[in-house]
C-alpha cells in the first residue's frame, strides 16, 4: 500500500542527484492518487504526528488534477511518470 509514496520518494531522490539538489516543481496526482497517498501516509505514522493535508511530499508541493496520470514536473519543467 505504500507504493506510490516510495514511488514519490525514489523519484524525487533521482532528481536530487541528476539536478544538484534541486528541487522538482511539483507532483500532480489525479483525486483518485492523491487519496492512494494519504492512505499510505494513514499506514505509515502515529495519528496526529503529521499534517495529513498532503498538500507536500517532502517539500515539493502536490497538486491535483483529475486527468494526470501521476508525474513529478522536474525543475527544468519535464515531466516523469511516477509508475
Amino acid at each position: 500500500m505504500t507504493t506510490l509514496y516510495l514511488q514519490m520518494t525514489d523519484k524525487l531522490i533521482a532528481h536530487w542527484k541528476g539536478n544538484g539538489n534541486a528541487y522538482p516543481q511539483k507532483f500532480v496526482l489525479s483525486p483518485a492518487l492523491r487519496d492512494e497517498y494519504v492512505r499510505c501516509l494513514n499506514l505509515m505514522t502515529i495519528p496526529g504526528d503529521r499534517d495529513m493535508s498532503a498538500t507536500k511530499h517532502m517539500g515539493v508541493p502536490i497538486e491535483i488534477d483529475e486527468a494526470s496520470p501521476g508525474v513529478m514536473l522536474a525543475v527544468d519543467g519535464t515531466e516523469t511518470s511516477l509508475q
